[in-house]
């Protein structure tokens, strides 16, 4: 997600391209005017200054992570870590020594091997002679799972405000994980998007030490440590990792001629976010192919895309007016079916992943909103009506057929049933049927018919931004009712409030309720439940739901 065009940057750029990436330059305004916590961008203490956390879990392993600050700078730093099936450490699992150094930033990456599955484990580092705070993770399962409870984030701009969503989740005991779907950071200098908390460096992030900095602010930040301390995640990056609206070979907000190379900015940003971020490397000869796989028992197959830095054509420009900003048809360089966000690696792998899983459900992470978002309705017959947002698979559409040509079969091949497409990047709140042809209500030629839900082949839930704004003005509900209007098969959408979505999954249903903060602009523990969808075994189509319970008797909070 890029900055409102308002906005103006330190280094110049084009104007944002769709309303909703471009609305909240009054929030930017206003948040100007407020106090900064005397917390807002001040360093932490001592050698474990940016907490601890878990990541990547597998069925007998997690990732763990901290950074050490050592009172005097060395060549390396002995770092001893332990794993017990307790917070009070009585029952140890694992145990053992590493090192770190100043080439790595003084952090530190444990692929803790040999844990027991689908448990909750403490962990905890020393070095210095001094004791990490106590973290809690946990293993995935394996066999019969009978339901799972995850929590989903995206697009956290310390800049724009404090992660209290961050927080809220940090106190879900219940929680088998977090999934975390890109834009964990965000590049830009002070004031250039958001101003109640101070960026560093004050500048927009261009080098390895400039990325490490950013990392190591987010990383003291209470309520992001808080999280990480209670619950491991998975995460994948979207665009503000490195630069605003990136792709293969460059960014919107990337100039060669004054922010240098590309693909040397990349592989900055990528060094920092590895060695900082609770995740493996799954190729250590290429960073950007981060796509990679999780198996939660027979329940959730998870696969997390990675869509920026691989593989994905270049975003092409919107020239059609309209009254939410500039758009396009699927005519010309917009059909051409060369063009692609995974890749064919990528998409081979997605292929396989799908159709070779015996998992209940098939839980797809990735950045961009997948379903057709259009200003103008019209069936694929009669041109296919006019799209907003060319950065979305909108701007994709041959590459986003052949995803769904993998969901619903044909040609020898079975379809898949009970695709969920995870998603953030947008600042807003969506959930939608998803049909390839949703303007067509002919259901003989493929169409979709948006009262019963027929026609639809899998479904998406799209997350809010945990800071950033979304289209914060009075009307953001007309707004939103005119884009229901126009696209009936998204069944609700919010466009103005900040949070986190809660799946519950179970063999029968996956139920995701949107909870919502009542503030960004300083810290709070209020929240509210929203709403709630679900998706039934084999129904591929969204009804209304309701809130879940919690689990009964968690495993006890890290201390």
């Amino acid at each position: 997600m890029g900055r409102p065009h308002l906005v103006q940057p330190l280094l110049p750029g084009p104007s944002r391209r769709e309303f909703f990436k471009r609305s909240g330059a009054a929030t930017v305004a206003a948040a100007a005017t407020l106090p900064l916590s005397p917390l807002a961008g001040a360093a932490g203490t001592g050698v474990f200054q940016h907490g601890v956390a878990s990541g990547d879990p597998l069925s007998d392993r997690v990732i763990l992570w901290t950074r050490v600050t050592p009172p005097v700078l060395r060549p390396a730093v002995v770092v001893n870590w332990v794993v017990a099936a307790d917070p009070a450490f009585s029952r140890v699992l694992l145990r053992g020594t590493t090192k770190t150094n100043p080439a790595r930033d003084y952090t530190v990456k444990v692929d803790a091997i040999g844990l027991p599955p689908g448990s909750t484990c403490y962990y905890r580092f020393s070095a210095e002679g001094v004791d990490s705070p106590v973290g809690r993770t946990r293993t995935l399962p394996v066999g019969e799972v009978d339901r799972l409870r995850i929590a989903v984030v995206s697009c956290s701009n310390h800049a724009y405000g404090y992660f209290n969503a961050y927080a809220r989740i940090a106190e879900r005991a219940d929680l088998d994980l977090v999934l975390h779907l890109g834009d964990y950071l965000y590049e830009y200098g002070a004031g250039q998007y958001g101003s109640v908390r101070t960026p560093e460096p004050a500048t927009e992030m261009l080098t390895l030490a400039d990325y490490r900095q950013r990392h190591a602010q987010y990383k003291r930040d209470i309520d992001a440590q808080a999280m990480h301390r209670q619950h491991p995640m998975v995460a994948i990056w979207d665009d503000h990792e490195i630069a605003n609206d990136g792709w293969k070979n460059g960014a919107e907000n990337h100039n060669p001629a004054t922010e240098g190379d590309w693909a040397a900015r990349v592989a900055a940003g990528l060094q920092a976010y590895f060695e900082w971020m609770p995740v493996r490397v799954p190729d250590t000869t290429n960073l950007r192919k981060d796509w990679r796989g999780f198996a939660l028992g027979n329940l959730v197959e998870l696969s997390m895309l990675e869509e920026r830095l691989g593989a994905r054509s270049k975003q092409l420009a919107a020239t059609i007016a309209t009254p939410f900003g500039k758009g396009f048809v699927q005519s010309g360089d917009f059909a051409d079916p060369g063009r692609t966000l995974l890749g064919a690696e990528q998409e081979a792998w997605l292929a396989s992943r799908l159709r070779g899983s015996s998992a209940r459900w098939k839980l797809i992470g990735q950045g961009v909103m997948f379903a057709q978002l259009k200003v103008q309705g019209a069936p694929n017959a009669q041109g296919g009506g006019v799209f907003l947002n060319s950065d979305q698979w909108d701007g994709y559409q041959p590459a986003r057929d052949r995803v769904y040509a993998m969901i619903k079969g044909g040609n020898g091949l079975p379809a898949v049933n009970n695709v969920v497409m995870l998603t953030g990047d947008i600042h807003s709140a969506w959930a939608a049927d998803l049909s390839q042809d949703p303007h067509n209500r002919d259901l003989a030629s493929g169409g979709y018919d948006p009262v019963s839900g027929q026609g639809a082949s899998a479904v998406e839930f799209v997350g809010t931004s945990v800071s950033s704004p979304g289209v914060d003005s009075d009307t953001s509900g007309q707004i939103a009712g005119t884009l229901r209007a126009i696209n009936p098969h998204f069944k609700y959408i919010n466009l103005h409030r900040r949070g986190y979505m809660l799946l519950d999954v179970t063999p029968a249903r996956v139920v995701c309720e949107w909870w919502f903060v009542d503030t960004v602009a300083s810290r709070s523990n209020v929240q509210e439940f929203a709403t709630a969808f679900e998706v039934a075994h084999g129904m591929n189509r969204l009804q209304p739901s309701a809130q879940t319970p919690p689990k009964a008797n968690p495993p006890a909070l890290a201390p």
